[in-house]
């Protein structure tokens, strides 16, 4: 019997437009259990359960909140530094895909490591958060990249809006299944009380890892290898990356509407970012919970409604993007941003907290979607697409670095996060006047109907 052969899917077809985004349904349970919800409250709650807010790691004690923002700056550094290597390995070899696998395996795996995830073993511990999040940002950095190979510029907007959507849709669906577990362990066997609700919640992260793995299989089979632009495997191809790399920033540096996009969302992507990953850490020591209880059901429930907006808010930035253009869009949504960040600076009470999440989850999905899309509209015509979207990453990687080691150390010197949020202010400000420096000449958006 002749073996079928999958031949390759056409570009802007349908099939393949949704094996794309549907890897957003894949890994984006990283971003919602693992940096938002449960891992951060798992996290506190280890140092309440031993009744201490520091731990002694690297030959100095440090209080929670900057040693996980120290780690997660350090992480999105790594990220930065290899991403452009590989990303011009990948292109000079056409084998982006393979990449993108073995980061995405590298963050599972990590992700199910964190069942593990203890004081006592504190190396190991956060050599687990490490990875994981290497694993997740590193895979984005080629799953990025297909998007102009696979979409036609007028249908990116929506397709990259449709991600992420699908990304909000799935991750909600296992975060409520493990919120189930936690709330009501003894329903799934797990017993009662505290110890059963911890067990709940590094169970939950093994259920990432699996989730991660089984659901990127759909993407991994549609999605072409990559575009080869190399003639031929070298022992130099480390060295052919550079050179791809080269040939990028030169291309930057000639397009004048490209460079000032990119120092644009290098700026407001810090404050951006920043805000996603800490602002559980945020709701967890700076709003005044009831008891534990209340705390941990309220944090997740902020977090679902974040989420849920974020689907609504994707699809609606899609469209005003079409109406008004991809810049003045996101010159909209950054100045929505700045005035969340300074209402977030006065709240403390659980419902002030909601409210501001919802308008979080309104803003977060579109300016993520779009953002994605401006830039790949604003690129030329290329096969080096990998190449070109890691200097999109690695922009975006250098920013968080920068953001999350100020965020920490504001933290660490004045003992609140609270004073941290007001700098955020002063780079969506920035960000905005930037975005208004960018030139006007935008490439003609479609309907994809």
């Amino acid at each position: 019997m002749r073996n079928r052969i999958q031949r390759p899917l056409v570009k802007g077809s349908r099939k393949l437009l949704y094996a794309w985004a549907f890897y957003d349904w894949a890994n984006s349970v990283y971003s919602l259990v693992i940096a938002s919800a449960i891992f951060p409250i798992y996290y506190q709650a280890l140092f309440d359960a031993a009744d201490t807010d520091m731990v002694t790691v690297f030959g100095g004690q440090i209080r929670s909140t900057p040693l996980i923002s120290y780690v997660t700056a350090s992480a999105f550094l790594v990220v930065a530094i290899i991403s452009p290597i590989l990303s011009g390995m990948a292109d000079y070899v056409g084998n982006k895909k393979n990449y993108m696998k073995f980061f995405c395996y590298l963050g599972a795996l990590s992700c199910i490591g964190l069942y593990w995830f203890d004081l006592a073993t504190i190396y190991f511990s956060l050599a687990c958060y490490f990875f994981a999040l290497i694993g997740f940002w590193g895979s984005l950095v080629f799953y990025n990249s297909f998007l102009p190979d696979i979409a036609f510029s007028e249908q990116q907007d929506k397709i990259s809006a449709r991600g992420y959507s699908l990304g909000y849709i799935g991750s909600v669906f296992l975060l409520v299944f493990n919120l189930a577990m936690i709330m009501q362990p003894q329903f799934f066997g797990l017993g009662e009380g505290g110890t059963a609700s911890f067990q709940a919640m590094k169970i939950s992260f093994v259920m990432v890892g699996i989730w991660w793995i089984v659901f990127s299989q759909y993407s991994f089979y549609f999605l072409p290898k990559g575009n080869k632009t190399g003639k031929r495997v070298t022992k130099n191809v480390l060295f052919n990356g550079f050179k791809e790399l080269q040939k990028v920033q030169h291309s930057l540096i000639e397009s004048l509407q490209l460079k000032r996009y990119l120092t644009a969302f290098f700026v407001y992507s810090m404050a951006v970012q920043t805000v996603m990953l800490v602002a559980t850490y945020f709701g967890e020591q700076e709003i005044a919970w009831g008891d534990s209880s209340e705390k941990t059901i309220g944090l997740i429930v902020s977090i679902l409604i974040i989420q849920l907006v974020a689907v609504l808010g994707a699809e609606l930035t899609a469209k005003a993007s079409y109406k008004f253009g991809n810049i003045p869009t996101l010159i909209a949504i950054n100045s929505i941003w700045l005035v969340i960040c300074i209402v977030a600076f006065f709240i403390k009470q659980p419902i002030q907290f909601y409210i501001t999440a919802s308008f979080v989850g309104l803003v977060m999905g579109g300016i993520q979607s779009l953002s994605r899309s401006t830039y790949s509209k604003f690129l030329p015509e290329t096969k080096d697409t990998t190449s070109y979207f890691s200097f999109y990453d690695v922009t975006e990687k250098i920013g968080i670095v920068i953001g999350m080691l100020i965020y920490g150390f504001i933290d660490q010197i004045t003992g609140s996060m609270r004073n941290s949020i007001l700098f955020l202010v002063v780079f969506f400000f920035i960000g905005i006047v930037l975005l208004l420096r960018v030139p006007k000449r935008v490439p003609t958006v479609f309907s994809d109907k």
